[in-house]
């Protein structure tokens, strides 16, 4: 095969997106064949729906049975494709700190703040979510004292109800 002829290999992942994202401009629910010509049709139907095999294994996608083939729908976004596969590296990786230590080193500074800014977000979100389940009044106590003790009341998860 001559040099020219070869095509050139794409990028991990990419293949994955490139068929998420055709999902997504879809009006709804596709076969695997409109998959294939929204991309060009010089990818193999086979191809096609081992990606979208992939894809439902990784839940970013569903599928529903209609006659006697499958369509598609997407439930997630190339972003969230993309961070499952950053979470997969990361995984795959015995010391988790120093690959994190050495990525944020690495990031632009505009995108260090957006990756501060992020971690900001959902640090109040927890702490707001922990503040909620800690001071919530329980609606089915008749003293008034939240689900997580006080006098009378039990521990969270401790399986008693706290009742004398």
């Amino acid at each position: 095969m001559a040099p020219q002829d070869r095509r050139t290999r794409r990028r991990q992942g990419e293949l994955e997106g490139q068929v998420l994202a055709a999902l997504r401009e879809a009006d709804g629910p596709v076969t695997a064949a409109w998959v294939q010509e929204r991309l060009g049709g010089d990818l193999a139907y086979t191809t096609v729906v081992t990606i979208l095999t992939r894809l439902l294994a990784k839940d970013v996608v569903s599928r529903e049975r209609r006659g006697r083939s499958f369509v598609w729908t997407p439930t997630a976004d190339v972003a969230r494709l993309a961070a499952l596969r950053m979470r997969r590296l990361l995984d795959g990786e015995r010391d988790r700190e120093a690959v994190l230590a050495s990525f944020v080193t690495a990031l632009p500074p505009g995108d260090e703040q957006v990756l501060r800014a992020l971690l900001e977000t959902a640090d109040e979100d927890e702490r707001h979510d922990e503040g909620e389940r800690d001071g919530e009044e329980d609606p089915d106590r008749e003293d008034g004292q939240d689900a997580g003790g006080g006098p009378g009341g039990a521990e969270q998860g401790d399986g008693e109800d706290g009742r004398d």
